[in-house]
């Protein structure tokens, strides 16, 4: 659709904005390059597929040349809730467009405005993004700037620049829509805006960063339609899907106080063990490892080592999931089951969600806990002990096999 007025479905919550109408003559080509195959396929594919790919996605704007709507439609195909809009003369007015095409939705919607040139787009940037939304009006990604900068003369040093503030933006840039609307359309500094945070600092509100990506560098030139180090990290078109298991069971006893998920329970016993005893996070720790064919919970932290009596299984978590990222992997989902007749978690069902949700740096809804009980039969049954079974799905480059 090119009109005034994008049609989207009335409960649309989160939305993407793909810019996408530049010409890209700088990548040599002839042809703009958001249409120039990358790994084998359109470059404006990727994050059209990765933003399909995120779960709280509900809509895609495309903003495109009015000249190449048409092109870029049947390129598309028939990928659902993907909406065109006309870009304008200028990046700024194209954002713009897009967002005067939805002016109709809730203030509260989120966007998130993406280069189209930014083919390495993970699931995990946008849950970032989107966890820092709930305190923030506007959220980007962005990286430290590692290399010593100065400012030179023709080609001789003039000063050498402070680097310990400086971070490299990247998209896609998140926002509470009325505010981000309300800030272009008020737009009046003199000059061209070079990203939406810009914009929306020039109106008085707070703009907060999430750790970005080495995938996220921009391609611009030729040569970075072959450049390895931008397609090897995070492309989802390049990653294979891999399942971890995890199972733990911990005694109940009295005196010691019942972890679950990191949250504190309310019972008259609580799990023996050498660390905290959460054997929910024990668990999932090993379904972490699992996935990744790392050994299990009881090599990284024997209990025979005195250094994790009484220790908060919360960085047992947090210790495999750097061992995925490390390996370039990305966790796609949680699933745990507690099995246990008491307490009764389901008044704490969601707190634990978020708390996962929080140590794992995901989205709430990619936490799902459930529990059951075994019917009064076994040791859970008889209330001697709790057990939980944990699955997640991890993503990590083909090249890792």
């Amino acid at each position: 659709m090119s009109g005034t007025e994008t049609e989207l479905p009335p409960h649309v919550r989160r939305i993407a904005i793909i810019v996408a109408a530049g010409k890209g003559e700088r990548a040599g080509s002839g042809m703009p390059k958001q249409f120039v195959d990358y790994l084998d396929k359109p470059l404006l594919m990727h994050s059209i597929e990765a933003f399909a790919d995120w779960p709280l996605c509900d809509a895609i704007i495309v903003v495109i040349a009015p000249d190449q709507i048409e092109l870029a439609q049947s390129i598309v195909g028939n990928e659902p809730n993907v909406s065109f809009v006309a870009g304008g003369d200028s990046r700024r007015q194209s954002v713009l467009n897009a967002l005067q095409s939805i002016a109709s939705y809730e203030s509260d919607t989120r966007v998130f405005i993406h280069d189209a040139a930014r083919p390495g787009l993970s699931l995990s940037i946008l849950d970032r993004l989107d966890n820092a939304l709930d305190s923030a009006r506007g959220a980007i990604p962005a990286l430290p700037v590692v290399d010593s900068l100065c400012r030179a003369d023709d080609l001789s040093i003039v000063e050498h620049i402070d680097r310990t503030e400086l971070w490299r933006i990247q998209t896609p840039q998140a926002f509470h829509f009325g505010s981000i609307l309300k800030a272009h359309g008020e737009w009046n500094v003199g000059q061209e805006a070079t990203d939406d945070a810009m914009v929306l600092r020039a109106s008085g509100e707070q703009v907060v960063i999430v750790e970005g990506d080495e995938a996220l560098q921009k391609i611009t030139y030729a040569s970075d339609f072959s450049r390895s180090d931008l397609t090897e990290p995070t492309l989802h078109n390049t990653r294979i899907f891999r399942t971890g298991i995890g199972y733990d069971v911990h005694r109940l006893a009295s005196g010691d106080e019942l972890w679950l998920c990191g949250i504190k329970m309310d019972h008259e016993k609580g799990l023996a063990g050498h660390s905290d005893a959460d054997v929910a996070l024990h668990a999932l720790t090993d379904a972490l490892l699992g996935a990744m064919a790392l050994g299990d919970i009881g090599e990284h932290f024997p209990p025979s080592d005195p250094r994790w009596k009484g220790a908060s299984s919360e960085q047992f978590v947090k210790y495999a999931a750097g061992l995925v990222r490390a390996k370039h992997g990305e966790i796609i989902n949680v699933d745990l089951t507690i099995i246990c007749e008491a307490p009764k978690i389901g008044p704490y069902r969601q707190q634990m969600r978020q708390s996962v949700a929080d140590m794992l740096d995901l989205s709430f809804e990619r936490v799902s806990i459930k529990a059951t009980t075994t019917e009064r039969l076994g040791f859970t049954g008889r209330e001697e002990g709790i057990a939980t079974q944990a699955i997640t799905t991890v993503a990590i480059p083909d090249h890792q096999e």
